[in-house]
């Protein structure tokens, strides 16, 4: 395996603003969630559970993952998102062994007004990391 070349100052300034303007997009996501009265984690978590492929409930240890957590850890999330009444859990039809996590009416509400204001922040940074990444990929 060939040694990479070194990088080059713009490269780390670059590597810097990238990593700059996500943070901000992460601290701006946080402070929208506490605004709305919930913590950063359970949007997370209505976000991965809303936006999991194909389905609109999700098991406990699917979320465990799409979060990164140990399974306890979600578990936890999941019994404070459902005394919240942001999620609801529902038993499998086909394996009562197995329940699935969705979102209330009331998760979707809120869901719905963060997802929002997300997108419109996305959109007035978009052009920062656009240009960020195609600087990073050696295209710009």
């Amino acid at each position: 395996m060939s040694k990479a070349a070194p990088l080059r100052k713009s490269e780390y300034e670059t590597l810097a603003a990238f990593r700059h303007t996500l943070r901000q997009f992460l601290h701006f996501s946080e402070r929208q969630a506490v605004a709305a009265g919930i913590t950063p984690q359970q949007h997370q978590a209505l976000l991965a559970i809303k936006g999991f492929p194909g389905r609109d409930t999700i098991s406990v240890g699917e979320l465990a993952e799409r979060l990164q957590l140990r399974h306890h850890s979600a578990v936890g999330l999941v019994d404070r998102c459902v005394a919240e009444r942001l999620l609801a859990r529902v038993p499998s039809e086909s394996d009562r062994r197995q329940v699935f996590v969705q979102l209330t009416r009331h998760g979707e509400g809120v869901l719905e007004k963060l997802s929002s204001a997300h997108k419109e922040q996305l959109r007035r940074v978009s052009p920062d990391l656009n240009r960020l990444l195609e600087h990073l990929a050696g295209v710009a």
